[in-house]
Formats: structure tokens, C-alpha cells, sequence
């Protein structure tokens, strides 16, 4: 898998004068995908495009390759789960199932809101997962993507049995208005207060890539008291702020979602909306995706990987809010090594 990742000059200027001495010696990454066949095609508008044209597959072996190239020096481990593929929900769960035994790693099993409470435990138990990652493209079909709300995929009777057995859920939020939205606001304060023992992850900082997306949100979430939130495929050092000041600490949690972060590209935000700047024909044809943009000559020359620069704004959030060594430590490592209970699988 040399070929994997082609590892430049710009890339290791990066890496060594802003993200080695920042990231600890042991990271705990709680978001990565791997699955080996192409995704499932996705027709419903429900999710973005452009990230299936970073990887057609990723298997366990080039995700942990992938650390060894971007991160070098660091010792990194992964919760893994699925992506929708072609073989369903299921062959992507026993493919999860059969690398997090192989490797000894801790897995998240991808669960449809349809399954029982009994369904949903037996499946966690029988493949020896620690929770499940929830997604909004398995609400019901006749329901609109814009209208979707957390509980149409993570219903509550089986948030009930998650949280009596207090496993993790790794969850996506819905909804064209991201954090900010009254909705998605008030399930997750609803979550926070009913739901004591479950562990919720909000992946993305709640999909706030932009300042606009969290707009009062964080005001309301800062009464919470359990919520945990990745920084997963977020570069915006803003939100991170606001994040920080907010909750803290010790409710922050390290995610890259691989192989995503692999993508090389630069974040900007244009009127409330995120876009990605990438080299010219790269990532095939992307005129048709708001999310994506075209740059060419020296500003393509030093763009390098999502990974470096979802770190390095975090880096400069920490920084502008005072976080101390231990508190890096604690975001990068020790509170998902305390909330994932290692070895306890």
C-alpha cells in the first residue's frame, strides 16, 4: 500500500512545524469508516456527494496505513464502523465485526430504526460491538431529507435500551439548518436529559462547518451535560471556539472520518456555506457540486490533506482558548479512552 497516499514536501513542511508537537504520542480516533466493496449508490438527496469521491473503498489495511503515512511518530487507534455498500446492512456490519476482531479494535455497529430493541441489543452483542452509528439515510423513505428528524432513525425505543445498556452512539444530525436548528436542538437537549447513560457522540460538531450553522445553538447546548461532540471533518477553528467555551475539555473527542481526511483541499465558507477547495481534476467532475471547487497552479501546489487541516484549526482553538497540554490530551486521547470503555469488548 505504498501508492496509497502520495506524501509531499508541503505535506511534511505541515505536519512538522503545526501538527507533531500539537497531537499526543497516543491518539483515539472515534470516527472512521472501512468497508471494501464501492458504497451503495446514494439516490435520496439525503447525503453530500463529494466524499464518495475520495475513496472508492477503505478497507482495515489502509485506514491503519494511513496513519502510519499522515501521522508518523503517533500511535493511533480507530472505532471503527460501516458505510452503506451494496451488500446492505448487514455484510458491512460483518465486515466491521470480523476487522475489529482481527485487530483487537472497538466497532460500532450501523443499525436501522426499524429493528426492535431486542433486534438492536442481540445484533450488538452477537458481533461484540460497543454501540451504533446511526444514519439519517435509513428514516423512512416517504419522509423528506429536509424534514427528517433525529428520532426518525434513532427512535426512541431503542434509544432506551442504548442507554439502560449505556452504549455508545455515534450520530449524525439531520436537517438543512445544521446545529442551529430548533429542531435538532431540541431532540439533542431532549437525548441529553432522558437518556443519561447512553454515551452520544454529535459527530461534526453537529455539522456546523460554518459560523452561521451554529447560531444560537451553542448558547442552548453549554446546559447539557453529557452530550459528547467529535470534530470530525470540521475545519472551522471558529466553531471550535465556541465549542471549547461551551462545553469544555473534557467533551471533546478527536475524529477524522476516514478516509474522507485523506482528501487534499482547503475549507473556506461563502455566504453560510462550506466549500472545498481542491486541485484541479483531482476528484473528477465537480462543477455540478456546490460543496466543491477547482483551484489550480500554486494555490493547488500547497494545498495538503483535510486531516492536517482539521487539526491545525483546532490547534489554533486551543490555543486562542487557553487549553492547556492535558486538555489536548484529554480531547486527542483519555476521554474517549474513558467513554469507550477499552477492554471491556
Amino acid at each position: 500500500m505504498a501508492d496509497l497516499i502520495e506524501v509531499k514536501a508541503v505535506d511534511r513542511e505541515f505536519y512538522e512545524s503545526r501538527i507533531r508537537g500539537f497531537v499526543p504520542g497516543r491518539a483515539i480516533d472515534v470516527h472512521t469508516h472501512v468497508w471494501e466493496e464501492p458504497r451503495a449508490v446514494e439516490a435520496s438527496g439525503r447525503v453530500a456527494a463529494w466524499p464518495s469521491r475520495v475513496a472508492a473503498s477503505n478497507p482495515i489495511g489502509g485506514l491503519l496505513e494511513t496513519y502510519r503515512l499522515l501521522l508518523p511518530g503517533k500511535d493511533v487507534v480507530p472505532l471503527i464502523f460501516g458505510s452503506p455498500t451494496a451488500s446492505g446492512v448487514d455484510g458491512a456490519n460483518e465486515y466491521v465485526r470480523r476487522c475489529a476482531a482481527d485487530h483487537n479494535l472497538p466497532a460500532l455497529l450501523l443499525a436501522r430504526p426499524e429493528w426492535t430493541a431486542a433486534q438492536l441489543e442481540q445484533r450488538i452483542e452477537a458481533g461484540g460491538f460497543i454501540g451504533v452509528k446511526v444514519y439519517l439515510s435509513y428514516a423512512p423513505a416517504y419522509l423528506p431529507a429536509d424534514e427528517i428528524r433525529i428520532f426518525d432513525f434513532l427512535p426512541p425505543h431503542q434509544l432506551q435500551m442504548l442507554d439502560e445498556r449505556g452504549f455508545v452512539v455515534m450520530l449524525h444530525i439531520p436537517r438543512p439548518m445544521r446545529l442551529r436548528d430548533p429542531v435538532n436542538l431540541a431532540q439533542l437537549l431532549e437525548i441529553d436529559r432522558r437518556y443519561p447513560n447512553a454515551k452520544v457522540i454529535v459527530a461534526h460538531v453537529g455539522r456546523a462547518y460554518c459560523e452561521e450553522d451554529a447560531v444560537g445553538a451553542f448558547e442552548e447546548l453549554a446546559g447539557t451535560e453529557r452530550l459528547m461532540f467529535d470534530i470530525s471533518a470540521n475545519t472551522n477553528e471558529a466553531v471550535f471556539r465556541r465549542l471549547i467555551a461551551a462545553v469544555g475539555p473534557k467533551r471533546i473527542l478527536f475524529g477524522s472520518d476516514m478516509p474522507i481526511l485523506r482528501m487534499r483541499m482547503r475549507r473556506i465558507c461563502e455566504n453560510g456555506r462550506y466549500v472545498n477547495l481542491v486541485p484541479r481534476g483531482m476528484y473528477g467532475d465537480v462543477s455540478g457540486d456546490p460543496h466543491m471547487r477547482e483551484v489550480s497552479g500554486a494555490e493547488a501546489a500547497g494545498l495538503t490533506f483535510f486531516l492536517y487541516e482539521e487539526i491545525d484549526a483546532f490547534r489554533r482553538a486551543a490555543d486562542a482558548e487557553g487549553l492547556t497540554a492535558p486538555d489536548v490530551a484529554d480531547v486527542f486521547c483519555n476521554n474517549a479512552h474513558e467513554l469507550l470503555g477499552f477492554g471491556q469488548r
